[in-house]
């Protein structure tokens, strides 16, 4: 995206490791949103943390600039700040210091370029933030780092000599902090410590870094206290000639109220018309943190052989502090700088419709940001999103991480991590899967701990199908097999007091959890459609674990399950729900048993005599799910075609709103005024609405819009996704909401990564590492180009008239066969390979492995 003026004032664009916590570039260039102190942190700023530049000509100085543009937000102060609103802007962002008159952002995730421009600097600057995040290299991405590279092109006649000066504040304002230079094997550094006790989460280390050779550095500005003297006299050296003056102050013996700042600095004369690479990294270590899951009562840890409730971060194996993480960076940089480059420009030429690849590519800034955690074994869990200082919704949700398809094509090894956690501790002893997973990871799940939800167990098990496919590791389904199965089989066991199926019809008869958090009581396409797909995957499963008898089963249930539901559940226009909303008696079977902490009869609405919260003949954003999860993962038919697209199409023409200004909608804000989105249900004219119905029914939610906008391209409306999905980014432009952050139940919703599938979608990619099997089929027509991974072997496939070419770019991989719209033979550069071309599969006489 390439962002100016007004559409810079909500971008937070983060920079940081999976699992590593992320530091929030702002439009302007600030280092604006400190999210490392492991947990959430919308708005917070670290002291006077900054990037500045300075020129010099014949040891006079000719211009000195911070390196960021004008502050466009909160001119008048901090509204949440109780001395804030009122007083102006916070002083640490340093807005009334000289800075550029011009700036515009060229952000295409992992990578944020900034272009500097003003008269009075000369010299043409660029800033490159961004993260390590290269596809398959699951612990490079998470480290806790955050990489800077200052560009300066001398646009004079003469040479100068110009500095590049990073400015890191000390958070931490305890007895003990401190501020240190610390030089070692090439790599200079200001590192900040609190000296706190190891081995708790008070311990932490900040540190900024740089391999250039001529360096010089302030460890402490001039120590603040009271007014602005600081500020004063950083700004003289700043502005002085030459190196900066050292400073060195004792440790604080007490707590106080003024961070330390300190400054790190690297000159370089530079030719006219020459360009000079300035190279940082900000690394933090902080590898203790406290668990904000709901705390487990003491006998439970017990139980699991723990002994506290304190989580460690993964990144504390990778790295023994805050300047080795750097150093792990300035190792390899240029190998790193180069897959990171090589991976954004691929994913990025990726010839999709724009806000199509734009949605697709944005949000995989999710993974880097305070929603998602690495624990110490290396295992990822997830927030559902996050609040300003804290995590909302805990636990990996299965029903909400369902529609996220970046982490499984792109860290497969991670994405296998939360499959593996779930089935070892979310299975409580009656087979029941608890779609939150506790924490700390150890402690199981009990039946008393809520329970199960039908659309997070079964596309769990849909799940654990792709991940198979994606990875053609046969020994890891046969470990996750028996929790497969006993999931399947709790659907019909008498214990489930939800009673989904148990008399193996095929067919959802019970009380049922979901993502909208209440209960659907009564058969729905929705739920439906991913109960069938989990029978058809687990079928699938069985087979290839030699457990034949629980393949013809789950067959058997499946083949009645579909039936019924094309004759009960389609209506002509689209899949609805079978219940009778005035009949109290739908209730009678659950009386007894409560609903968490909600009583049974919180579903009946005795004003009205109607059930609530129920879709019944309403069209949902979701009726369509079973098949969009099966088609995806190539699980196969689970519902008639036809009656899937007729399903998408009334979604599109019911629920989708161009303009919402005269829609009304009690429910939550992501959408209003005279901007567009698909809301989650409608009823058509003619189809009774309930007078409490289903919960969120009127919101306008991206990771839900997501996926129907790829459904819909998949099943060949092509133009119907495209708008959809203009609508949904139109919202997150920069002036409106931030571009890197779709919002949901809080920021960074982990539902928003369902818009990563729209590269499967326009480029028909399919996989089956089973049989080393790949396949494009390019909706578009033309010349059409597409970044395609599976992790640990990624690329970009290329149609170009009727050739088509298939890159290595990252990985390797053994492939045995093909499937190609159109193509007869393979080559492997410029040699011939022996295939054969069976129903559209070219496959290989012989495995060929590629890298």
């Amino acid at each position: 995206m390439k962002l100016s003026g007004e559409h810079l004032r909500e971008v937070s664009f983060p920079v940081g490791g999976i699992g590593a916590g992320c530091i929030g570039m702002s439009g302007d260039g600030r280092l604006w949103e400190w999210e490392i102190f492991n947990h959430a942190g919308k708005g917070l700023h670290n002291g006077n943390s900054h990037f500045a530049v300075r020129a010099e000509s014949k040891s006079k100085v000719l211009d000195t600039r911070l390196l960021q543009g004008d502050l466009l937000t909160e001119l008048s102060g901090e509204r949440n700040n109780p001395h804030g609103f009122g007083w102006g802007p916070v002083a640490g962002l340093l807005a009334t210091f000289p800075h550029f008159a011009k700036v515009e952002l060229d952000a295409r995730f992992p990578i944020a370029e900034y272009t500097f421009l003003d008269s009075h600097f000369p010299g043409q600057v660029r800033l490159r933030a961004y993260s390590p995040f290269i596809p398959g290299e699951s612990d490079l991405a998470s480290l806790p780092v955050a990489i800077f590279e200052v560009e300066i092109k001398n646009t004079s006649r003469e040479e100068i000599t110009f500095t590049c000066a990073g400015s890191l504040s000390n958070p931490w304002k305890v007895p003990g902090a401190t501020n240190r230079f610390v030089r070692k094997q090439g790599i200079s550094s200001l590192l900040l410590e609190n000296h706190q006790k190891r081995g708790t989460p008070e311990f932490g280390e900040l540190s900024i870094s740089t391999d250039e050779p001529k360096v010089s550095y302030q460890e402490y500005w001039y120590r603040r206290d009271m007014w602005r003297d600081h500020l004063e006299v950083y700004w003289h050296d700043l502005t002085s000639a030459g190196p900066l003056p050292k400073r060195h102050f004792p440790p604080r013996t007490e707590t106080v109220r003024f961070e330390d700042t300190g400054t790190l600095a690297s000159r370089a004369a530079i030719a006219p018309g020459k360009t000079h690479v300035f190279r940082f990294v900000i690394s933090w270590y902080l590898p203790e943190r406290v668990n904000e899951f709901p705390t487990k009562e003491p006998e439970r840890l017990a139980q699991a052989g723990l002994r506290d409730n304190t989580l460690h971060n993964y990144y504390a194996r990778l790295c023994r502090g805050a300047v080795d993480a750097a150093k792990c960076v300035f190792s390899r940089f240029d190998s790193i700088r180069d897959g990171v480059r090589c991976f954004c420009d691929t994913l990025h030429a990726s010839t999709l419709p724009a806000a199509a690849l734009e949605g697709a590519a944005a949000n995989l800034a999710v993974l880097v940001s305070p929603t998602v955690l690495r624990l110490d074994n290396g295992t990822i869990w997830g927030w559902e999103g996050v609040g300003a200082t804290f995590g909302s919704c805990e636990g990996t949700c299965q029903h909400v991480w369902n529609y996220a398809q970046a982490l499984p094509l792109l860290f497969p090894d991670l994405e296998r991590t939360i499959r593996e956690s779930h089935a070892d501790y979310s299975l409580d002893e009656d087979g029941r899967w608890h779609f939150r997973l506790p924490l700390p990871l150890g402690v199981k799940s009990r039946k008393t701990d809520f329970r199960a939800c039908v659309d997070g167990s079964f596309g769990e098990i849909m799940k654990i199908f792709r991940e198979w496919k994606v990875s053609g590791d046969q020994g890891w389904l046969e470990r996750m097999w028996p929790a497969v199965k006993r999931a399947i089989e709790f659907a019909w066991s008498p214990v489930n007091d939800d009673r989904w199926d148990p008399k193996r019809t095929g067919v959802l008869t019970g009380r049922q959890h979901h993502t909208l958090d209440m209960e659907l009581f009564g058969p729905s396409g929705w739920l439906q459609g991913i109960y069938l797909g989990a029978l058809k995957a687990a079928s699938l499963m069985a087979r290839a674990c030699n457990d034949s008898p629980f393949a013809v089963l789950c067959e058997k249930v499946f083949a009645k399950g579909r039936a019924w539901t094309e004759k009960h559940l389609f209506n002509g226009e689209y899949y609805n729900q079978q219940v009778d909303i005035h009949s109290h008696d739908t209730l009678k079977p659950y009386t007894s048993l409560a609903l968490g902490n909600i009583g049974i009869d919180t579903y009946w609405d005795a004003e009205h005599s109607q059930l609530k919260y129920q879709i019944a003949d309403g069209c949902s954003i979701d009726s369509h799910l079973g098949q969009w999860f099966a088609s995806l993962y190539g699980i196969g038919e689970v519902l008639d075609p036809a009656h899937v697209r007729s399903t998408l199409e009334s979604i599109y023409r019911y629920n989708f709103f161009p303009n919402l200004r005269e829609f009304a909608n009690p429910w939550r804000t992501f959408c209003l005024n005279d901007e567009g989105g698909c809301v989650i249900c409608t009823w058509p004219k003619g189809h009774e609405k309930p007078i409490l119905p289903l919960p969120y029914n009127s919101e306008t939610m991206t990771g839900f819009e997501w996926a129907a906008a790829v459904h819909m391209a998949m099943v060949g409306m092509t133009d119907q996704a495209v708008k959809l999905a203009s609508a949904i980014r139109d919202r997150y432009d920069g002036a409106k909401r931030n571009p890197w952050n779709e919002i949901e139940c809080g920021s960074n919703y982990a539902r928003s990564m369902a818009s990563f599938a729209m590269l499967q979608a326009f480029s028909g990619f399919r996989y089956d590492m089973t049989r080393g099997w790949l396949a494009f089929a390019p909706i578009l027509p033309g010349d059409f180009r597409c970044f395609w991974s599976l992790g640990t072997i990624w690329g970009e496939y290329r149609r170009e008239g009727n050739k088509h070419t298939l890159s290595i770019l990252h990985g390797k991989a053994t492939l045995c066969a093909f499937s190609i719209p159109g193509a007869t033979s393979v080559r492997n550069g410029r040699h011939k390979l022996a295939a054969t071309c069976q129903n559209g599969e070219l496959r290989l006489a012989r495995p060929l492995a590629l890298q």
